[in-house]
């Protein structure tokens, strides 16, 4: 575990106190949840005022002044006790989203490229060593600091200049929410089909681009979804433990199954199969992708590990996560796409191919199940936790997590994601375009918290607007952190969208994340005082 004791001045006590404050999705800090409370008129008092009160009191125990807009319980750090996502927890996030049918695709697409199968396990396994580098430090950050990325990037941007890292996240996730969740009711609707032929007459019109029977699988995936988010993170972790498990077993068991079809033995290359030189840029290109495929993870990986109970489960449940889990992943590809090629010569674009020949309707049924449950948990890890952080980070006095999740839902509700799936410009220019700008963000805030931090935070400055405070900088805003993500979001945008810069482009958030850092390390402020203050005195207890 970390040692805070580095001579900051820490509270040598958590005392328990006794707050009347309004219940939100999460215990309340450093301090007991205690009953909602009501005026005499019987009343329950608003919920601002309750974040007054507590407020209130978590300044009278830190000793600094907490502003009820940067703090709420969602918001506070988590107290280091009771903390319960262990090394397993940790694991299951990875089973559940490794297996995203996003992924496959992408990893059928290294196939179709012309790699072959130890090819494609190079590529992944090439990802898969930087992907357990890179989280392990951004999962480091939420152990020690029980903060989420909105709060976290205060470290960097400043108490207000945070919004723009949580609020592009934020952006990324909510359309992909949506999208996620319209791609899962298309499975839906093969599923329901097949178990009802009749039901094929309700998939034929369309209102507002879905059809009637394509709005009924939208609407019950999502109310199901909010559902889910509506009971906090803990559940969600609950959701991944339970998903977990499905997803490897039904994905090892179609693998299994499409190898006996082709008789046992695969195609271990596509026709246009690569040699030499392209053969290699492919597979570091390839490799190079899966990491940038994982840019949102990297970045926001503290909103789940801040309620890890040690550094330890955080690299054991990283290491069977991720290199094992994606070479186990790499493996059931390289079966899937070989076994299929065989079989007649097509690539298939993902296992939902695979699915829709299965003929017994009992197992293609089950299937599709199990494919509702990976995107759900994919959806529920990657696209949802993001934004509500976002939001409550937001607006703290109005919204807690549970609030912010139907706001959140909502919002990918209302743009239609349907229509944006099918548009390729919105994909490639406004999502891709906000995405390029993660990486820039990821390097600023590694490189202020290791290289000139050194892991040194005063976590309850964090919460404070007192123009003194450590996270204040100017008005609230980090310029210096501004300045650099500027060259870095252009050439991030340039090497995305310019033709000419094609063959850089699977590199791109290397460059602009190596950029930002360079240029921050550079022009950052090295006069301030660095303190290691642990956020013990106004930490919540973890429910998360």
């Amino acid at each position: 575990m970390w040692n805070e004791a580095s001579g900051a001045q820490t509270s040598a006590s958590n005392p328990s106190l006794e707050l009347e404050i309004q219940m939100q999705t999460t215990p309340s800090v450093g301090v007991e949840t205690a009953p909602v409370p009501t005026e005499s008129s019987g009343q329950p008092v608003h919920h601002a005022q309750g974040i007054e009160a507590l407020c209130e009191s978590a300044s009278a125990t830190s000793g600094r002044t907490i502003s009820p807009t940067l703090y709420n319980t969602d918001l506070a750090p988590t107290k280091r006790q009771g903390r319960r996502w262990t090394s397993y927890s940790i694991f299951t996030l990875w089973a559940n989203d490794v297996h995203s049918l996003g992924n496959y695709g992408f990893a059928i697409g290294l196939f179709a490229l012309g790699l072959g199968g130890w090819q494609i396990l190079l590529a992944l396994g090439i990802g898969a060593v930087l992907l357990f580098a890179l989280l392990s430090f951004s999962g480091f950050m939420g152990v020690k600091t029980g903060v989420p990325f909105p709060v976290m990037s205060r470290i960097s941007f400043g108490i207000r200049g945070a919004q723009i890292a949580s609020l592009l996240r934020g952006a990324v996730a909510v359309a992909w929410f949506g999208i996620q969740t319209y791609l899962a009711s298309v499975v839906l609707r093969v599923m329901l089909v097949a178990m009802v032929p009749s039901l094929h007459e309700l998939d034929t019109n369309s209102i507002l681009g879905l059809s009637t029977l394509g709005w009924a699988a939208f609407a019950f995936l999502w109310i199901v979804q909010l559902v889910i988010v509506s009971f906090g993170m803990e559940m969600i972790r609950k959701y991944e433990a339970f998903a977990g498990p499905i997803i490897l077993v039904t994905m090892a068991a179609l693998a299994i199954w499409i190898f006996v079809e082709a008789g046992g033995s695969i195609a271990w290359a596509s026709d246009n199969a690569l040699e030499g030189a392209d053969m290699w840029r492919t597979i570091f290109a390839g490799g190079a992708l899966w990491v940038a495929i994982y840019g949102t993870f990297v970045l926001n990986f503290c909103d789940f590990t801040r309620s890890a109970v040690s550094k330890k489960a955080v690299v054991r449940g990283n290491f069977w996560g991720i290199p094992i889990n994606m070479l186990l992943f790499g493996a059931i590809v390289v079966v899937m796409a070989g076994g299929q090629f065989k079989i007649n010569g097509t690539v298939i674009q993902s296992p939902s191919d695979i699915v829709q020949t299965i003929p017994n309707t009992l197992f293609l049924v089950l299937a599709c199940l199990a494919l509702l449950i990976l995107t759900i948990a994919v959806n529920l890890m990657a696209n949802f936790v993001a934004p509500v952080y976002a939001l409550t980070n937001l607006f703290p006095k109005h919204l807690n997590f549970r609030k912010a999740a139907w706001v959140s839902g909502s919002i990918g509700l209302i743009i239609l994601p349907w229509n944006l799936y099918n548009n390729p410009l919105v994909i490639v220019y406004f999502l891709g375009g906000l995405g390029a700008l993660l990486g820039p963000l990821f390097g600023v805030v590694m490189a202020d918290y290791w290289l000139l931090r050194r892991g040194r935070v005063n976590v309850p400055e964090l919460y404070t607007d007192d123009p003194a405070g450590a996270y204040y900088y100017k008005k609230g805003v980090n310029p210096r952190a501004i300045i650099a993500l500027v060259p870095a979001a252009a050439v991030a945008l340039l090497i995305a969208f310019v033709p000419a810069l094609e063959g850089a482009a699977p590199f791109a958030w290397f460059f602009a994340a190596g950029i930002a850092a360079v240029v921050y390390y550079f022009i950052a402020d090295r006069s301030q005082q660095l303190e290691d203050v642990d956020g013990e005195s106004i930490a919540v207890a973890s429910t998360h």
